[in-house]
Parts: C-alpha cells; sequence; structure tokens
C-alpha cells in the first residue's frame, strides 16, 4: 500500500521518537533552520524569539509576528508574506513591520490590526477574520479563532479579535496558534503536518493543557513557542514533550 505524505510523515515521527533537541550550535549554524521536505522543495523554518519566526518555503519566505530589532532578520530575504495574529507588543511592532516588509510584501491580520496599520502598510495588507479565508497566491490561509477560555484570562484575548493561520502549502497543512488556549477549534483540526503552539500564564495556557490540546488533533510536528510568561507563568517545552501523544514529533528549539 502507497503512503499517502500525511501517512508518512506520522509514521516517520513516531519512529524518530517523541523529541527532536536542537543543539545551540547547530541552530546558531542555521539561523535556528529546521527543514521538512514538501513537494517542490523543503521547509526551513527558523525560531526569531519568542513567537517571531521566519518560514523559508518553495512558495515564498513568510514572517509570523515580527516584533523586535529588525537586525534580527538581516540574514533573511525580505518576505513574500507577513502574517500578523494579533495586537499585543510581542506580535505586532509596526515599526519592526516597516522595517523588514519589502515592495512585493503582502501582509495578511486580523481586522483590528489591519485597523491600526498606517496607510503604506495598510496598502500591502488585507484583513481576514475568524473563520475567513483567503489567498496568497495559490496558497489558502485560514483564520482559526485565538481566544482565552479560562474566566480569569478572558480579558487577555477575547473570543472573536484574534487570529491563528493554517497555512495550505503544497501537500503540507501548517498551523500557527498565536495567543490561545485550547479551544474547540483548535482540537477539530485535521491534517495538520506542522503545528506551532504557544504555552503561557497567565496569557494562554499551560503545558500541560497545551499538550493535552496537540494530543487531539495529532500534527506531525509540533513546535512549542510563546512559553515565557509571568510570574512564574513560564512554561517548560521538555515538560510539553513528554505529554504529547505518541505520534506527534516534538520540536524544542533556541526561541529566547
Amino acid at each position: 500500500m502507497t503512503q499517502s505524505r500525511r501517512q508518512f510523515l506520522t509514521t516517520s515521527a513516531a519512529a524518530a521518537g517523541v523529541i527532536t533537541m536542537l543543539p545551540y550550535a547547530a541552530q546558531a549554524a542555521a539561523h535556528g533552520g529546521n527543514m521538512f521536505p514538501v513537494e517542490g522543495g523543503e521547509i526551513t523554518v527558523h525560531p526569531v524569539d519568542h513567537a517571531s519566526f521566519v518560514m523559508e518555503t518553495p512558495v515564498g519566505v513568510i514572517y509570523c509576528d515580527p516584533v523586535g530589532d529588525p537586525a534580527n532578520y538581516a540574514g533573511f530575504a525580505a518576505p513574500d508574506l507577513v502574517l500578523i495574529t494579533h495586537e499585543h507588543g510581542d506580535h505586532y511592532n509596526v515599526d519592526t513591520l516597516t522595517a523588514v516588509v519589502g515592495d512585493a510584501t503582502q501582509i495578511i491580520t486580523n481586522p483590528a490590526v489591519y485597523e491600526m496599520l498606517p496607510e503604506a502598510l495598510k496598502a500591502k495588507a488585507s484583513m481576514i477574520a475568524n473563520g475567513e479565508t483567503t489567498a496568497f497566491g495559490d496558497v489558502e490561509i485560514e483564520a482559526i479563532p485565538a481566544y482565552n477560555t479560562t474566566e480569569e484570562r478572558l480579558n487577555f484575548h477575547p473570543q472573536g479579535r484574534d487570529n491563528g493561520y493554517v497555512v495550505n502549502l503544497p501537500d503540507f497543512r501548517v498551523y500557527i496558534s498565536g495567543d490561545t488556549e485550547g479551544t474547540p477549534e483548535m482540537r477539530a483540526l485535521e491534517n495538520i503536518d506542522l503545528a506551532f503552539v504557544c504555552m503561557n500564564l497567565p496569557f494562554t495556557m499551560d503545558a500541560e493543557a497545551a499538550a493535552a490540546a496537540v494530543s487531539e488533533f495529532k500534527p506531525s510536528f509540533v513546535y512549542p513557542y510563546h512559553f515565557r510568561g509571568r510570574d512564574g507563568g513560564t512554561q517548560d517545552p521538555a515538560e510539553f514533550a513528554k505529554m504529547v501523544a505518541m505520534g506527534t514529533e516534538v520540536k524544542i528549539a533556541d526561541w529566547y
């Protein structure tokens, strides 16, 4: 029987073991890169900091939530696509965005950030609300609701405002959680090849809740990211990895 790509990735992840540790020196040598074979080439993931990362793909260079010193992006090509999940300062910074976008960059964001953009950036941008889809060339982008569900956290990320994304690359689906808890929409995801899942307190969820959600939608690979919190709320990616069900390979990278 011929395996589908999804079956091949899942089988390979299970056979390889649950955790992939990326030595700091190896990450530094490739800007923190990790590669995934896809139709037409490969995807290389470069963690930048906290919730910011770069993906080099066969359809273009994608930046997610670029913030911080623009010099952190100097080693990468200008983005063909920028995804912005929401307005908080660790996800959206207008000065960083202005510095990194190129003449042909397309920006996709949630409506709240779209309304904040200066006119020069708004001209490159389109907004997409929870549950909607849009396109980057031939690539469909889905806006996945990102929000808090725990009562004392509801003010951080109210339902209906912020986005996660599913990026439908050729034969490879990438989920980016943004800031969220393990919502029904996250748990209902299907056929995700690569996921980026947040975990920090008090803003999102703890490692146990993140692992429970990931174990339900079963991506082939997952990066725990956005895991520094406040007042003891920082989560341990290694502990998260121990709690994720078999069949998902956890990629632990140097985000900080």
